[in-house]
C-alpha cells in the first residue's frame, strides 16, 4: 500500500508541474484512432495521461518489497504455506476490496489525469483460482466494472491491459507463467487468448469509458535465443485477436505493443494495419530525451497510428519530468507504472 501511495505521490506532483495546459474534456461517444491521434466524438484531440493501477489484479513481488516471491502465483502459495488456504482466501477479498476504491481514482483524476491503464490477468474471467475467486470467471467483469464507475464519475478513461495471459506471453515473472512464453507454441493457449477477449469485448462493447484495449503486457523477454522465431508469431496473433473482437465490438481502439518488454517494433511492419489500431510502447531507465526512443517516434511516424507509452517509471522526480517533457513534445502519450 506505502508503495501505491508514493507512486500516487510522484503522479501528483509530476501531473502538477507538466500540466498547465489541458485539452477540453473528452466527448460522451468513444474515442478513436484518427491518423497518428486519438480523437473524440468532436473530433478534438485526446492525449493521454494518467497512470496504472499496478498490483491490484495482478500482484508482483518487488511491489511488495518480497526478494523471492516474485509472481502472484508464488506469493499466494507462500501465503498460503505461513497462514492457510482460508486465510489467504480472506486476505485476498479484502485487498481487491480496498487496495483501489473510488477514492483513488478521484485523487488521479484530481491530479490531472484523464487515464488509468488497468493490468489484469486473464484468470479473472475463467473458471481458475486467482486471489481468491470463486466467482466462476465473472469477477473480472465485476472488478472492471467498478472502475468504469468510478472513473464515469470522474471523467477518467480506462485501458484494459491483459498483463498476464495464458500459457505467458512474456516469459517473466510479470505473466505469472511459466518461465517461457508458451502462448505463442501453444495452439489452445492462443485460442482462450482470443476467447477471453471476445468476452470483454462483447461485454464493454457499448461502454464508452474504456478507451481501448490493450491486447498483452510486454510480449517476449529479450533473453531468449530463439526470441526472433517467436516474434514472428506476434503479429499474426494480434491479427488474428482483432478480427476477433471486431466481430463484436466495432467500437473501442485496440493497442498493440512490441516484441521485447514493448520496445521492438520491428516484427509489427506491415503495409496496412485495421481500423482503429494503435500502437504502445514501454520505458524504463537511460536517457530522458527524445532520441533515446526515436525508434518509437519513426515507427510511430511510418505507421501513421498513435504511440503511446503504457509504462515509464521506477526514476526520479526530475528524470520522469523530463521524459514527460519530452514525450509530450514528441506527441508520445503516457501513463505511469
Amino acid at each position: 500500500m506505502k508503495k501505491f501511495c508514493f507512486i500516487l505521490l510522484g503522479l501528483f506532483l509530476s501531473m502538477q508541474l507538466l500540466l498547465s495546459c489541458q485539452e477540453k474534456p473528452a466527448g460522451q461517444g468513444f474515442l478513436r484512432v484518427e491518423g497518428k491521434f486519438i480523437v473524440d466524438d468532436n473530433g478534438e484531440k485526446f492525449f493521454i495521461r494518467g497512470t496504472n493501477l499496478g498490483n491490484w489484479l495482478n500482484p508482483e513481488g518487488y511491489m511488495f518489497g518480497f526478494k523471492r516471491a516474485s509472481s502472484a502465483s508464488e506469493i499466494n502459495r507462500m501465503f498460503c504455506q505461513m497462514v492457510g488456504p482460508d486465510f489467504v482466501a480472506d486476505f485476498w477479498k479484502q485487498f481487491k476490496d480496498n487496495y483501489i476504491t473510488s477514492a483513488d481514482i478521484k485523487f488521479i483524476a484530481s491530479t490531472g489525469a484523464n487515464t488509468v491503464r488497468l493490468p489484469f490477468n486473464y484468470k479473472m474471467f475463467t473458471a481458475d483460482d486467482y486471489m481468491g475467486d470463486t466467482d466462476c470467471g465473472n469477477e473480472g467483469f465485476a472488478r472492471i466494472d467498478s472502475v468504469v464507475k468510478w472513473c464515469r464519475q470522474y471523467g477518467v478513461k480506462v485501458i484494459l491491459d491483459m498483463h498476464d495471459c495464458p500459457a505467458g506471453q512474456t516469459g517473466d515473472n510479470i505473466d505469472d507463467s511459466y518461465g517461457y512464453p508458451w502462448l505463442f507454441e501453444s495452439e489452445a493457449s492462443q485460442k482462450l487468448f482470443i476467447d477471453i477477449w471476445v468476452k470483454i469485448a462483447q461485454y464493454y462493447s457499448n461502454e464508452p469509458v474504456i478507451l481501448g484495449y490493450d491486447l498483452m503486457n510486454e510480449p517476449i523477454a529479450t533473453y531468449f535465443e530463439n526470441k526472433e522465431e517467436l516474434n514472428k508469431g506476434l503479429l499474426p496473433l494480434y491479427i488474428k485477436t482483432t478480427d476477433a473482437i471486431r466481430a463484436v465490438d466495432k467500437n473501442h481502439i485496440i493497442l498493440w505493443g512490441g516484441a521485447q518488454w514493448n520496445s521492438m517494433f520491428e516484427p509489427l511492419e506491415a503495409d496496412s494495419y485495421p481500423e482503429n489500431v494503435m500502437f504502445t510502447c514501454h520505458r524504463y531507465g537511460g536517457p530522458a530525451t527524445a532520441d533515446a526512443i526515436r525508434s518509437f517516434i519513426d515507427f510511430r511516424d511510418k505507421s501513421g497510428r498513435p504511440m503511446y507509452m503504457g509504462e515509464i517509471g521506477h526514476n526520479t522526480e526530475q528524470w520522469q519530468s523530463d521524459f514527460v517533457k519530452a514525450m509530450e513534445e514528441n506527441d508520445i502519450m503516457w501513463t505511469f507504472w
